[in-house]
C-alpha cells in the first residue's frame, strides 16, 4: 500500500468505527480485524501503519466525527506531511476542499468533560486519558516467581506497587511466549493488580468475585489465596464467563467455581454464600472512563443516561456483596471510572444504606484519596484509572 492508500484505509476503518460508535455496534479493534481479514495483499507493515492512523485519528477528535474523513483531517490539520497525502492519487484521498467538515479537537464529548471536571480531573490528567497504554503482566505465583521466571526480553516493574507486575512495551506479543502458554504470567494493567490486592484474600477463605467476566481478576485473587479455599467466580455473561475455564487450567487455579447468574436473582443463585464469604471483590460495569487508553473510541459511545444506567447496576451489586459477606468480612468495590457518580458517590450512598458497614482504606498504600476511596490514574500513577474502596462489616 502506498503512503496515500494507507490513509484512505484508515478513513474507511474510522466511518466504520463512527458508525458503530453511534448504533452500538463492535469495538474498534473487531473492526479493524474484520476490515484487513477482507484485504490480503496489506502486509504488516500496512496493518501497523493504517491502524496507527486510525487510532491516532480517534484520539484526536474529542466529539463524534461526522465522517471518517472529517477525523483524519483534524490529525492532519497538525501535520503537514499527512495533510500532503490527501492528493487525490490512485486508492488515496481526494484532495482537501477548504469547505469541508473537519472534526472538532478534544479529550472527549463536551458534557463528559464537565463530568471529568466535576470529578477534579484537570486537563493534564484528562489528556493523559488518551496516551497509549503500556503492557502489564503479572507473575502467576502458584506456578512462578521473579526469580525464577524466565522471559525472552527484559521487562520492568511497573510503576504502581502491585508486587507482582512487570511492564512490558505496548504491543509486545506475549501469548507467544512460553512463559505465558505454561500460566508462568498473564496480562493484567498493575491498577488491576492492586485492585485485586486490595481485597486481601487469603489463603482458606471463600472469596467471591462477583462480576468476574472472563476471569482475570478470579486468578489474581486465586494466586493470592495460594491456591487454597473456595472462591466463587459469577456473572450474568455466559459467554465471558465460560473462558475462565481453559485460562484456570492454564494457570493451574483448581480452587475456581463458576456460577452464571440471572439478573435480578443472583442471590438465589449464590444462597450457598449469603452471609458467609469472607470477603467478596465487586468489580462493577461502569463508563470505563479509566480505560481509553486501550478503548479511545469507547468515550463516543457514552451517554448521561447509560451512565445512570451504570450507577443503579453498582448500587444494586454492592447490596448484593453485603449481603453475602459475613460479619467482620470484607468488601473491595472497583470501576474502571475517574466519574465520582460512579465512585465516591456510589460509596456514600451506599453506607446510608448499610450502616452495619465502614470504610477501611488506610490499609491501602497507593493511589491518590479520594473521599472515601483510592482514585489511580494514569497520569499520576502510570495506570489505568480506577476508583477502588475497601470496606469491612462490623462484627
Amino acid at each position: 500500500m502506498t503512503p496515500a492508500a494507507r490513509v484512505q484505509g484508515a478513513i474507511e476503518i474510522l466511518d466504520l468505527v463512527i458508525e458503530a460508535a453511534r448504533g452500538n455496534g463492535p469495538p474498534a479493534d473487531r473492526i479493524i480485524a474484520d476490515w484487513f481479514r477482507t484485504r490480503r495483499f496489506a502486509g504488516s507493515k500496512d496493518r501497523r501503519a493504517v491502524r496507527e492512523l486510525a487510532y491516532g485519528a480517534i484520539r484526536a477528535c474529542g466529539e463524534v466525527p461526522k465522517s471518517g474523513r472529517a477525523a483524519m483531517l483534524r490529525m492532519a490539520a497538525d501535520d503537514d506531511a499527512l495533510r500532503c497525502l490527501f492528493d487525490g492519487s490512485t486508492y488515496g484521498p481526494a484532495p482537501v476542499d477548504p469547505h469541508e467538515p473537519v472534526a472538532s479537537a478534544g479529550v472527549a464529548p463536551d458534557w463528559l468533560i464537565r463530568r471529568l471536571q466535576a470529578s477534579g480531573i484537570g486537563d493534564e490528567e484528562s489528556r493523559a486519558l488518551l496516551g497509549r497504554a503500556p503492557l502489564d503482566i503479572r507473575i502467576n505465583t502458584i506456578k512462578a516467581s521473579r526469580d525464577t521466571l524466565d522471559l525472552p526480553v527484559e521487562a520492568e516493574p511497573a510503576p504502581a506497587p502491585a508486587p507482582h507486575a512487570l511492564r512490558l512495551p505496548a504491543g509486545t506479543r506475549v501469548e507467544q511466549w512460553d512463559a505465558f502458554r505454561a500460566g508462568q504470567i498473564e496480562v493484567q494493567d498493575a491498577g488491576s493488580q492492586l485492585a485485586c490486592g486490595a481485597l486481601d484474600a487469603r489463603p482458606g477463605e471463600t472469596v467471591v468475585d462477583l462480576c468476574a467476566g472472563a476471569g482475570g481478576k478470579t486468578l489474581a485473587l486465586a494466586a493470592a489465596m495460594d491456591n487454597r479455599g473456595h472462591l466463587i467466580a459469577s456473572d450474568t455473561d455466559r459467554g465471558r464467563l465460560s473462558k475462565l475455564g481453559p485460562r484456570a487450567a492454564r494457570a493451574s487455579v483448581s480452587i475456581a467455581e463458576t456460577v452464571l447468574l440471572n439478573p435480578g436473582q443472583e442471590l438465589e443463585a449464590l444462597a450457598d454464600c449469603v452471609g458467609k464469604a469472607d470477603a467478596v471483590l465487586v468489580d462493577a460495569p461502569c463508563s470505563g472512563t479509566g480505560t481509553w487508553r486501550r478503548n479511545p473510541e469507547s468515550r463516543w459511545r457514552l451517554t448521561p443516561s447509560q451512565i445512570e444506567r451504570y450507577c443503579a447496576t453498582q448500587a444494586r451489586l454492592l447490596d448484593i456483596a453485603a449481603a453475602l459477606a459475613r460479619p467482620g468480612g470484607r468488601l473491595c468495590y472497583v470501576v474502571c471510572s475517574l466519574l465520582d457518580e460512579e465512585g465516591t458517590n456510589q460509596i456514600d450512598a451506599f453506607l446510608a444504606r448499610q450502616p452495619e458497614w465502614k470504610v477501611e482504606n488506610s490499609a491501602l498504600s497507593f493511589g491518590e484519596n479520594r473521599n472515601n476511596g483510592i482514585r489511580l490514574s494514569p497520569f499520576r500513577d502510570g495506570t489505568d484509572g480506577f476508583f477502588i474502596a475497601r470496606l469491612s462489616r462490623v462484627c
